[in-house]
């Protein structure tokens, strides 16, 4: 199980890796310079704070640093332990028949594998983005980590796919036992509002490797 004291230790050595405070960090990784402090590790009535999976990405992305060198910045001899490799689809692929079951879970085998931090879905995948419907958030190229078993609600990103094979990340707006109403992350597409009827399924997006 990943522990609160290994993500920021993590994060403090990958500062240090890189001959920078975990200020000069957040500051370069384009974030508020204050996101690592010690003091926002913890709200004042102790409550345990975790940095967003969009700031881990950010300074991955600023330092060149991958995940597997993160994760060997835990410094827990089980570090291997709570990761696990993930299969990685085309976002061609998503669209196509037989790869997907009607849970949304991933079918076959012989997919590249991608190192990711166990999430405790054991159906999470890796999709690699491919043209620019959803830039600026998510751009050709960049990989998203999709979660099945995770509860969806107001205000995530998600993946959805349709019945007739079109897949596309949104925000979800509104969701009923009637419809979705879907939000495009690149305004130069419109919003969507799909019939229940029409959704083979829907997960959330839990991190994004840009």
């Amino acid at each position: 199980m990943l522990r609160h004291v290994d993500i920021w230790r993590a994060i403090d050595r990958l500062a240090a890796k890189y001959d920078m405070t975990p200020s000069g960090l957040a500051r370069r990784a384009g974030l508020d310079p204050t996101t690592f402090n010690k003091s926002k590790r913890a709200s004042k009535d102790g409550k345990k704070r975790w940095p967003s999976t969009e700031s881990l990405s950010k300074i991955l992305d600023a330092t060149g640093a991958s995940l597997a060198e993160f994760l060997a910045l835990l410094g827990r001899d089980d570090a291997s332990a709570i990761a696990r490799r993930i299969p990685v689809i085309g976002y061609a692929q998503a669209g196509d028949q037989g790869y997907f079951d009607d849970a949304g879970y991933p079918t076959g085998g012989g997919w590249d594998e991608l190192l990711f931090p166990d999430t405790g879905d054991p159906h999470a995948y890796a999709l690699e983005i491919s043209g620019d419907s959803m830039e600026p958030l998510y751009r050709d190229g960049d990989t998203i980590i999709v979660s099945p078993g995770t509860s969806v609600r107001r205000g995530d990103r998600v993946v959805v796919r349709t019945h007739d094979g079109e897949v596309m990340a949104k925000e979800l707006i509104r969701r009923s036992a009637l419809k979705s109403e879907l939000k495009s992350i690149n305004p130069a597409y419109p919003n969507r509002t799909l019939r229940a009827d029409q959704i083979d399924w829907m997960a959330r997006i839990v991190w994004a490797s840009q």
